[in-house]
């Protein structure tokens, strides 16, 4: 267990790409771990962009106390996605939008790599003159371990890469292409030189880590996401006069909700599906066509607060996951921690035999099918809305001990234990 004094506080500088007034899943693991570092006893500074032209913003989240947050210019590209970008554009509008975002696709090893311009020598800056003792890069977007290498070799700190997703491996994208293909060797040129140089390698996933020691990191730790139980206090659940499936969260790459839309329409007029975070423009209008316009309701990104407010007050809450190239059975979703921590019962169409499923039946918090069997997942609805009109279908509380061990407090002690060690 780590233990620290008042007069000896560790100073460690983490540095993100996603911080309030970001907002987005990304967003929760850097602020959570910065707020319950500071609150174990680390002197805690965050070096973020100014405003990256974020996808998504949350000017409800606030800084946590005793967090001190440093601005480095950003001068690259803002935040979207390429395909609702050219979704409905046709003919010389979609060639020119094209154009605008070739750019977007030269840029290596990802399209936010010109924020290391001036975040290198502003993380230089804040590590001298703050005394800072390790350096800790939390990823996506890849290049921002580009930051900790070069604050690393330029100071001598030490750095900690902190990886939420792979940098060595990405099935999920939906397309293959020369531009794909050659990002994709940027990236994992950047794995490389994370294994050489960095002090040691956190991993949300034992997948992730396998790949890192595989590219020769000497040092890797898993330390999956967690769950943060104080952020539901006071939030309840009403029961809603029609039965109200939540997904939140947006989809790209892989990630399919054709298959549950196709297993919704089968299901009566009393349940609907909400999709917080929004839908793809085709798949909206695939679902409208089937006469689901009715049966859906599609939210923009909303804060975090109303988010998780949706999910409590939900009858069932929704966990798509793609098989993926096999990825899907072995690097879950971040989203599943928040849905357990919801404590509403989840119908999960995920791979079957993957870490997402073993953590729903663990918990016994919901219902596993594969993700493309419409069959099933029509099956499994209509047996949440008959659990929900017989008044069965109470929620979804976890054991103490299985509360305690997903904890988010409890995942930041161990990522404070490995940066004592250092």
């Amino acid at each position: 267990m780590f233990t620290t004094t008042i007069g000896a506080r560790m100073r460690v500088l983490l540095v993100t790409m996603y911080f309030p007034p970001a907002g987005g899943a990304g967003v929760a693991r850097p602020l959570k771990t910065a707020m319950h570092l500071a609150e174990i006893g680390f002197e805690v500074h965050v070096l973020a962009p100014d405003d990256p032209k974020w996808i998504a913003r949350d000017n409800e989240a606030s800084i946590p106390d005793g967090v001190l947050v440093h601005r480095a210019r950003y001068v690259g590209p803002r935040g979207l996605l390429p395909a609702e970008e050219l979704h409905g554009r046709e003919g010389l509008d979609r060639a020119l939008r094209q154009a605008g975002l070739f750019y977007r696709r030269v840029l290596l090893p990802d399209e936010f790599v010109s924020w290391a311009a001036t975040a290198i020598p502003a993380a230089i800056k804040i590590v001298r003159q703050e005394s800072i003792d390790v350096v800790v890069t939390t990823s996506p977007p890849p290049s921002i371990n580009l930051i900790g290498a070069a604050v690393k070799r330029a100071t001598g700190v030490s750095w900690v890469a902190d990886l939420r997703d792979s940098i060595a491996a990405n099935p999920d994208r939906r397309v293959e292409s020369l531009a794909v293909r050659v990002k994709e060797r940027g990236q994992r040129m950047v794995a490389q030189l994370v294994a050489r140089s960095a002090n040691a390698v956190v991993a949300v996933t034992s997948t992730i880590g396998d790949e890192m020691r595989e590219l020769g990191a000497e040092r890797v730790e898993v330390i999956p996401n967690g769950c943060d139980f104080d952020d539901f206090e006071c939030l309840e659940y009403r029961r809603g006069d029609r039965f109200r499936i939540t997904h939140t969260g947006t989809f790209f790459g892989k990630r399919d909700p054709r298959p549950f839309l196709e297993a919704l329409g089968r299901s009566g007029p009393g349940v609907v599906a909400r999709f917080v975070g929004g839908l793809r423009a085709a798949d909206q209008e695939w679902a409208e066509a089937r006469d689901l316009a009715d049966r859906i309701e599609v939210l923009p990104h909303v804060p975090r607060r109303q988010a998780l407010e949706l999910q409590r007050d939900s009858e069932a809450l929704l966990l798509l996951l793609p098989e993926a190239g096999g990825r899907g059975k072995s690097v879950p979703s971040g989203k599943i921690f928040e849905y357990l921590a919801a404590e509403r019962p989840i119908l999960a169409a995920v791979p079957p035999d993957g870490v997402a499923a073993q953590m729903v039946r663990e918990a016994g918090a919901g219902i596993v099918v594969p993700p493309d069997d419409v069959e099933s997942i029509s099956a499994a609805l209509d047996g949440l809305v008959k659990r929900w009109n017989a008044g069965a279908l109470d929620g979804a509380p976890l054991e103490p001990a299985l509360k305690e061990r997903l904890s988010r407090k409890t995942r930041t002690r161990e990522f404070a234990d490995l940066l004592e060690s250092l």
